[in-house]
C-alpha cells in the first residue's frame, strides 16, 4: 500500500503530466494530465487544464479537461468543471458548476466518449435546476 503524499502549492504553476502511485494535492496551476493510483484533490485555489485519471477524486476548482474516476467522485459546492466525466459514483454540492457529458457504470472510467450519457447541470445560489436526458 502506498502511502506518500504530494502537494503542488498555491503560487505553484506546472506545465507537463504528472503520475504518482499515491495521493496528490493541487492548490496551484496544472497545464497536463494527473494520474494517481488513489486520489487526487483539486483545491479550491488550482486550476487544471488537462485530464484526471485516478480511484478517487475532490475537486474544489477549477478542471477544463476529462476526469475518469474508476470508484467516487467529490463535486464541492466552488467546482467548476467544463469537460466529460466518468465515474462509478457521484457526489454534487449545490453551487458547483459541471458543464459536459457524465457517465456512471462500474466500469466508467473506461468507456469512451460516444458511451456516456448526457447530464446538464446548474446550480444558482437561489435554485437548483437539473436535467438529465440518455443519449
Amino acid at each position: 500500500m502506498v502511502n506518500s503524499s504530494n502537494v503542488i502549492a498555491k503560487e505553484t504553476s506546472i506545465k507537463g503530466d504528472i503520475i504518482t502511485q499515491g495521493n496528490i494535492r493541487i492548490e496551484g496551476k496544472v497545464d497536463g494530465t494527473l494520474s494517481s493510483k488513489t486520489k487526487i484533490v483539486i483545491g479550491e485555489s488550482a486550476k487544471l487544464i488537462g485530464n484526471i485519471d485516478t480511484k478517487e477524486a475532490e475537486i474544489a476548482g477549477n478542471v477544463e479537461g476529462e476526469v475518469r474516476c474508476s470508484d467516487i467522485l467529490f463535486l464541492k459546492k466552488t467546482a467548476v468543471i467544463n469537460g466529460n466525466i466518468f465515474t462509478k459514483k457521484l457526489v454534487i454540492e449545490n453551487g458547483a458548476v459541471f458543464n459536459g457529458a457524465c457517465s456512471m457504470t462500474d466500469h466508467a472510467a473506461k468507456q469512451t466518449k460516444s458511451e456516456s450519457n448526457t447530464v446538464s447541470l446548474k446550480n444558482e445560489k437561489s435554485k437548483s435546476e437539473k436535467e438529465v436526458a440518455a443519449g
